[in-house]
C-alpha cells in the first residue's frame, strides 16, 4: 500500500467502527449523527496542524498542497459520534431532563461560557503563545473538561472515565498503524517539534489528544440539551 493511502484507509477503518456503534446503539443514533456532523467541521482546522504537528501523505496530496484533506473530515466525523456515546454504551446509561430548579443551580450561571471555553482558550493559546498546535488543542480541551466538571459535578465520573476509555480505544486503534507500517509515525509526525516520546510507537501527544477529547466531548450532549444521567432506583 502506498503511503498516500495509509491515512485514508486508517480513517475509513475508524468510520467502520463508527458504523458498528451506530448500528448497535439504536436509541442514540440521532445523537451520534448530530455529534459527528458537528465534529466533522473540526476537520477543517487541519491546516493549523500541517506541517507544524505532522505532515500526512493524503489522497491527491491535498494535505501537502492545501493543508486540508478528506481524511481529517472522516476522522473528525467518526470520533465525534463515538466520543459522545462511548461511556453511555458501555455502562448502559439512560438520561432524563433536568428540572427548572436544577437548571438554576449556581453552577449553571456560566453555562454558556463553560461550553465555549475550550474554543476561546485555543484561540488565545494559538495566537498568543508559541506552543505547538497540538498542545494548544489538548490544553484547551482539558480546561474545557475541567470547566464542565465545575458546571456539571454530577457528570464527574462520566467525564474522567470517558477520558480514560477513549484513550485506551484510541491507543488500541492506533497500534496497527505502528505494527503494519513501520517508520510511518517517524516520517509523518514532526517528532522534533514535540516531545518525541513514543509509547509502544504511539506519539504521547496523540494519547494526550485522545484523553482530553474524551473528557470534553463526553459531556456535551448533557450540557447542550440539559440532560442528566438517570439514577437507578433501588427496590427493597
Amino acid at each position: 500500500m502506498t503511503e498516500n493511502l495509509v491515512w485514508f484507509v486508517w480513517s475509513l477503518g475508524l468510520l467502520c467502527v463508527w458504523l458498528a456503534v451506530f448500528a448497535f446503539y439504536r436509541t442514540a443514533r440521532t445523537r451520534i449523527l448530530r455529534a459527528s456532523l458537528l465534529t466533522m467541521l473540526f476537520g477543517l482546522s487541519e491546516p493549523i496542524f500541517v506541517p507544524e504537528y505532522w505532515n500526512p501523505p493524503s489522497l491527491f496530496d491535498l494535505a501537502q498542497k492545501t493543508g486540508f484533506d478528506i481524511e481529517s473530515l472522516l476522522f473528525s466525523f467518526a470520533i465525534g459520534g463515538m466520543g459522545i456515546v462511548i461511556y453511555d454504551l458501555l455502562f448502559k446509561v439512560k438520561h432524563e431532563k433536568m428540572d427548572s430548579i436544577e437548571r438554576h443551580d449556581r453552577h449553571h450561571r456560566f453555562h454558556f461560557w463553560t461550553l465555549v471555553s475550550p474554543y476561546i482558550m485555543f484561540a488565545l493559546l494559538y495566537f498568543l503563545t508559541d506552543l505547538n498546535p497540538i498542545y494548544s488543542a489538548s490544553l484547551s480541551m482539558f480546561i474545557g473538561g475541567l470547566a464542565a466538571l465545575w458546571c456539571r459535578p454530577d457528570l464527574k465520573m462520566k467525564i474522567w472515565v470517558s477520558g480514560v476509555i477513549f484513550t485506551l480505544f484510541y491507543f488500541v486503534y492506533f497500534f496497527p498503524l505502528v505494527l503494519f507500517f513501520p517508520g510511518f509515525v517517524e516520517r509523518v509526525w514532526m517528532l522534533s517539534a514535540i516531545s518525541g516520546i513514543l509509547i509502544a510507537g504511539v506519539p504521547l501527544e496523540e494519547l494526550m489528544f485522545a484523553f482530553t477529547f474524551g473528557m470534553l466531548w463526553s459531556s456535551y450532549y448533557e450540557h447542550l440539551a440539559w440532560y442528566k444521567i438517570k439514577t437507578k432506583s433501588v427496590h427493597k
